[in-house]
């Protein structure tokens, strides 16, 4: 479908039909006045004789406009994107109804190609759930500087320019889960998100292009934050100190993997004096880190995941010392245990699920299959069924 199909161009004619009436043949208008009349209100839809005998507003000589805009959109609401934006073409009126708020709520994008301008007409329309992973996106070209009403928005490994980026991100004030995995970012985004008071997850794995002192004014701005993911950015030391120092005490889930000598085992005692209520932690590829720092894992009473894979100055052994805390169910180890001492390391914690995940799922939005049209369990209505852009 071309951008076309998002333009409200020679939209001034109404292409539909004006009379509903079914024609009289010749021979039938030939006949008297009252034979006339009884054989077309007969032939005429129901519709249009209760609008006759006034139950329903009567447009002109019995138009599509007889039609409430009530009942247009719950029609509308079973039309899959692609039959909705070609409905948007028909004439002003259906236009209007066809980009009012009620039908655009759950957008799914995933993987297209998203020409200039779109964007920027689609997310104005009220879309609360923006699906977009993986797709290519150009300028928006917003023709509004109202804030979107965008709460749940993942744009993990998007193709998007940083510029672009941020033009998004400065109308987004509401949001409540957001996901940015490996994308260049900058200071403005970073400054972006944090006026999102309401945050409540955020997946920035990956990404890099902004400052420690932009981290440090997010999560100061983002009190609500409860999951958080910052694996593997482009972190220096002074990022992981800021990011350590700065996390808020509601945090339950929390990946701080991928920054090998830069996090310290006083890391660790700051993570847990920062965040006591931790569930999940990963702290994966922190070759720092040593069975000393397993003192600060006994004081989180509430911790159930731990993931500490191919931290190697941590021995098979230690690890025992781990089945100490009450509450842990799973244990990730990959890369510091051989198949034997894995089963060893089973058969001593029998009460604990060990290397039974390759893959985290902090503050990441779709769990499973990419094809579920789902993010933080929320489905997309909208979405298109076939291949290529719009």
């Amino acid at each position: 479908m071309g951008v076309s199909v998002l333009k409200n161009d020679k939209l001034g004619n109404e292409n539909m039909p004006q009379d509903l009436s079914v024609a009289c043949p010749p021979q039938k208008r030939q006949r008297g006045k009252e034979k006339e009349k009884e054989f077309v209100i007969v032939r005429r839809p129901r519709l249009l004789r209760e609008a006759e005998a006034g139950n329903l507003p009567l447009g002109r000589g019995g138009s599509w406009e007889a039609i409430p805009d009530e009942l247009i959109l719950a029609i509308f609401a079973y039309l899959p994107l692609s039959d909705l934006l070609k409905a948007s073409l028909v004439c002003k009126r259906w236009h209007c109804l066809s980009f009012d708020e009620s039908l655009w709520q759950t957008l799914d994008l995933a993987g297209r190609n998203l020409p200039p301008g779109v964007i920027g007409q689609l997310l104005p329309a009220g879309v609360i759930v923006f699906r977009c992973p993986r797709s290519c996106v150009w300028n928006p070209l917003f023709k509004t500087s109202k804030p979107l009403r965008v709460q749940h928005m993942d744009l993990s490994n998007c193709t998007v320019s940083v510029a672009d980026l941020e033009s998004i991100l400065c109308l987004c004030e509401r949001l409540q889960n957001l996901s940015l995995e490996g994308l260049e970012l900058s200071d403005k985004i970073i400054k972006s998100i944090a006026k999102n008071f309401g945050l409540m997850r955020l997946n920035l794995c990956g990404c890099s292009g902004f400052s420690a002192g932009a981290l440090e004014l997010m999560l100061s701005s983002c009190f609500m934050l409860e999951e958080l993911n910052l694996s593997w950015c482009d972190f220096t030391a002074t990022h992981v100190r800021t990011a350590v120092n700065h996390i808020t005490s509601k945090v339950t889930q929390l990946n701080l993997s991928g920054y090998r000598q830069n996090l310290q085992i006083r890391d660790v005692k700051t993570l847990v004096e920062k965040c006591p209520f931790l569930v999940h932690l990963d702290l994966s590829d922190s070759v720092m880190l040593k069975p000393e720092c397993f003192q600060y894992f006994h004081r989180l009473h509430s911790l159930q995941h731990l993931c500490l894979s191919r931290c190697y100055q941590i021995s098979p052994a230690a690890l025992i010392e781990l089945g100490g805390i009450p509450t842990l169910k799973t244990l990730q180890v990959f890369g510091i245990v051989t198949d034997t001492s894995l089963q060893l390391l089973k058969e001593t914690l029998p009460n604990m699920k060990i290397n039974c995940s390759y893959f985290t799922s902090i503050g990441r939005p779709t769990v499973g299959s990419k094809r579920n049209h789902e993010i933080w369990g929320i489905r997309c209505r909208l979405t298109l069924r076939d291949s290529g852009g719009l």
